[in-house]
């Protein structure tokens, strides 16, 4: 079976005494024969790769052999699984956080507030204009001369149905952050909006804009930037499905060196942050939850158990494997969660929930450009600039943190759809789902709330919980949904850290999509111990630690993502006309053959075919195998 790997450029020398079979010649090992009589190759290199050995030894020279034996078993093991720089790089800072994290907590927690404050106070104004940048950028190629271009070669076509497509892309957007602000985050804005008075009708249709504003196309656009890129330049070039491949009109085979290293351990950070981010919200959630069902205290500790005992789900869904594991988990959950919302639609207030989709959809699209560019003064509008700072600011952030998760899996799932498909699917379906999805809860929450419900007063973690209880249903069955929230909860917590796992595992060992298991235990957990120390760190402002962490990790991807629409821009404008216009190209080859027989499936000429090869060998990409996961957040 070919080994291949994904973390080396073309002639970068291989381990010394390590002969793997990636289609990379190396040096076979001259390592003594122990006394005991010819080597196993089973014995030797166990489950990673043939060893060779060659001359003799006495028995005095056993135990060097075995020490080579073992340091070369070591170091071949370390290449062929992992990109090194990235994956010690990343591992050992992300170690060393949770180490201050626990030993000097108050100490990290102020660090991490000052760091807020000089972001919301000097870099505001970058995070909106980057966003909403983003969004035209994303715009203009689905209107461009660009769209007809696919993601693969030429004469590529999608591997999904349109319906099994939109079912992922709807899984992906769906996730903790949902159900968590689903109903807090609505009602908050409605009764104490940035500007103006509170508690109004006025109030909840500006609060409901608000909300759509952060879930509506502007996250879906960052998201679609990166992945976007990675499945052009993955699918169509050959390159390893990594950040730093999206780089590579600048980079060259740098993306292999240390400027792409930097670029994928960037990536980490923020795909680690940003998914402990939801992963913390998740767990408040699940605690208020138990508080709420069974009684349990919502403490820190309470806290610390649920994040280790989610966890462990995770890791045995891990362990389990894709069918038995995630996939399986993916599909309940999302039934689960679609079960809750018809539920809450038909015994909630149904024709409030009908009028509010309108009325909210209607007022979100009028207001979309003032929205978008719209920045609080800190020194003339302190409340409004700080209100900004605590929702869009950690929503942007926190989109852009999470870009490398769901970019990987949207650009894995679209192949062979082209860039107009891509774009147009992956900005509204989701958006879409998402604006149904707090039309139902957002609405009905506003509804109780504008009637004296208190759901304002409570907080955010448990704010769908009083919801329930103000449907007019036996408590019987507030309890059961209440119960069944909780399940949703739990189930997108351990499918988003076994599908961030994957993620992150591909950013460390240089693009490979098949990782091992070891591997992908060892980020499941630590995953959960990053969560654990934001708690830790936060204490009774979980919460707002996590969305300090996202909006930190957030900011230096941002540049990447700017310098990716660059590099995709260039690429493209490299591609062949007939891959642009590919009805014109195929009717100038019907005239050119008499139209006698010609297909009009256009069959491409072999210049762009030949540019696709090119690009693929100047890089060294192998051509990489296919992610068989989905992740969601």
């Amino acid at each position: 079976m070919e080994i291949r790997n994904f973390s080396r450029a073309p002639n970068q020398p291989r381990v010394k005494g390590y002969t793997g079979t990636d289609g990379l010649d190396g040096p076979k090992a001259t390592i003594a024969r122990p006394c005991a009589g010819p080597p196993r190759n089973d014995q030797v290199a166990g489950a990673f790769t043939a060893f060779h050995f060659t001359g003799g030894a006495t028995c005095s020279g056993e135990r060097q052999a075995r020490v080579g034996v073992d340091i070369n078993r070591l170091r071949a093991y370390i290449q062929e699984h992992t990109n090194p720089p990235v994956f010690f790089i990343a591992a050992g800072v992300i170690l060393v956080f949770l180490v201050g994290g626990v030993l000097f907590t108050e100490a990290v927690s102020n660090g991490a507030g000052a760091i807020l404050d000089f972001i919301a106070t000097y870099l505001g104004w970058f995070y909106i204009l980057a966003a909403t940048g983003f969004l035209v950028f994303v715009l203009w190629l689905l209107f461009s001369r660009f769209g007809n271009i696919r993601l693969g070669p030429d004469n590529s076509r999608p591997e999904f149905g349109t319906v099994a497509w939109f079912a992922m892309l709807f899984t992906a957007g769906m996730g903790i952050g949902l159900v968590f602000y689903g109903v807090s985050e609505p009602v908050t804005h409605t009764m104490s909006p940035p500007i103006g008075e509170g508690g109004t009708a006025e109030a909840a249709t500006q609060g409901m804009n608000y909300t759509l504003f952060h879930w509506g196309v502007h996250p879906w656009a960052i998201y679609i930037v990166l992945g976007l890129a990675l499945g052009y330049f993955h699918f169509r070039k050959g390159l390893p499905m990594r950040p730093a491949s999206a780089l590579y009109p600048f980079l060259g085979n740098r993306i292999y060196g240390w400027p792409g290293h930097i670029v994928d351990i960037l990536a980490v950070f923020g795909t680690l942050f940003g998914l402990a981010t939801s992963l913390g919200i998740g767990t408040t959630q699940i605690n208020a939850g138990l508080s709420t069902l069974f009684g349990f205290p919502n403490t820190g500790l309470t806290q610390i158990l649920i994040v280790a005992a989610i966890t462990a789900v995770a890791v045995a869904s891990v362990m389990l494997g894709i069918d038995k594991g995630i996939r399986r988990l993916s599909v309940i959950n999302l039934w689960l969660a679609a079960a809750l919302m018809v539920f809450v639609f038909i015994v909630g207030p149904t024709l409030f929930i009908l009028t509010g989709l309108s009325n909210y959809t209607g007022y979100y699209l009028q207001h979309i450009v003032e929205s978008s560019f719209q920045i609080f003064d800190v020194s003339n509008q302190p409340d409004a600039a700080a209100w900004q700072a605590g929702w869009t600011l950690f929503y942007w952030g926190w989109w852009i943190a999470w870009s490398p998760f769901v970019g990987m899996f949207i650009a894995r799932i679209s192949q062979g759809r082209t860039i107009r498909q891509f774009i147009a699917g992956t900005l509204f379906a989701p958006v879409g789902a998402s604006i149904v999805w707090f039309s139902v809860f957002g609405g009905s929450g506003i509804f109780y709330e504008l009637r004296g419900a208190g759901i304002s007063e409570q907080s955010a973690d448990q704010a769908m919980y009083v919801l329930l209880e103000q449907l007019p249903i036996p408590g019987i069955l507030s309890g059961v949904a209440s119960v069944l929230t909780l399940v949703v909860v739990v189930l997108f917590f351990a499918t988003s850290s076994d599908s961030g796992s994957l993620v992150v595992d591909m950013l460390t060992n240089g693009g490979d999509p098949h990782p091992i298991k070891l591997q992908r235990f060892f980020w499941a957990v630590t995953e959960g111990l990053v969560t654990i120390v934001l708690l830790v760190v936060g204490g009774s402002a979980a919460v707002s630690a996590l969305q300090s962490a996202s909006i930190t990790t957030g900011l230096p991807f941002a540049i990447v993502l700017i310098l990716v629409c660059a590099g995709l821009l260039k690429a493209l404008r490299t591609e062949h006309p007939s891959a642009q216009m590919p009805m014109a190209a195929s009717l100038v080859r019907e005239s050119a053959d008499g139209g006698k027989g010609t297909s009009r499936t256009p069959q491409r000429g072999s210049e762009s075919t030949a540019a696709a090869a090119t690009g693929a060998s100047s890089a060294g990409a192998s051509g990489s195998g296919n992610t068989s996961e989905s992740g969601e957040k």
